[in-house]
């Protein structure tokens, strides 16, 4: 199963740059959006419906224009679940999945701490998404985690180290990372590339993507028990309709 994982920063803006025809040239069997900025009823599905993805899930935020995540999929998932049911967690349409014969694949949209007051959503977020998963992998347990989760793990996946003071490279956010990981999953990109140091986000300020001064901020994390069937993770650096670039991973299925 070829998955991608991709922060369109606006799905309708995404559109106008030729996301379509990027979507169909990459051919995913699955795509997990995030940060889509639109309700379901202001977008034209035939569109996505002809690219191949008959089956599409969307789940927004109650604030029109924010966050929301969706799935595209071109196999039939027999189970599709919006949102956590926590509710704190889900008026912002941060997390959508669906269950397919032997895997399940999450598009996760993990907030940002851009402000005191975010950083601390951020934070309880972080804590009630971590008790949310650790049930869910008892039920659920070859779970794929795609998504922005809005952190750089280590001094790898950032251009510039000594930015400890600065949401999405802060320690306790780097060490909430690792215990996730730790929790019984595996970064896909860093397992199968762990020296390779490549960015999937870049600020639209000072010419920073044309300069490569990126952050690492967008992860598939795969559960422990398909460790084995991870056969390819990529960036999809080349792709250009977001401040965000795509990321890839293949899991052999039996």
């Amino acid at each position: 199963m070829k998955i991608i994982s991709y922060n369109v920063n606006g799905i309708r803006a995404a559109i106008n740059k030729g996301f379509i025809d990027w979507l169909k040239s990459a051919d995913p069997d699955v795509i997990c959006l995030q940060e889509i900025k639109a309700m379901k009823e202001q977008l034209d599905l035939s569109l996505f419906e002809d690219a191949g993805y008959k089956f599409h899930y969307w789940f927004s935020a109650q604030k029109k224009g924010y966050s929301g995540v969706a799935i595209l999929s071109k196999i039939e998932p027999k189970n599709i679940v919006y949102g956590t049911g926590i509710e704190s967690m889900d008026f912002e349409g941060r997390n959508i999945r669906v269950d397919f014969d032997g895997i399940s694949v999450m598009s996760l949209y993990l907030p940002s701490g851009t402000n005191a007051a975010r950083l601390d959503h951020k934070l309880e977020y972080m804590d009630l998404f971590q008790g949310y998963i650790n049930t869910l992998k008892t039920e659920v347990p070859n779970l794929v985690i795609c998504g922005d989760y809005n952190i750089c793990h280590e001094a790898i996946d950032i251009h510039n180290p000594k930015m400890k003071g600065v949401s999405g490279f802060l320690p306790v956010e780097r060490e909430w990372i690792s215990d996730f990981i730790s929790s019984g999953f595996i970064d896909a990109f860093r397992y199968l590339h762990p020296e390779q140091q490549t960015y999937s986000w870049w600020s639209y300020r000072a010419n920073s993507r044309a300069n490569n001064k990126g952050w690492r901020l967008d992860y598939a994390m795969v559960a422990a028990p398909l460790q084995e069937a991870i056969k390819r993770s990529v960036i999809l650096t080349e792709a250009v309709h977001s401040d965000h670039c795509p990321i890839l991973v293949e899991i052999e299925q039996n």
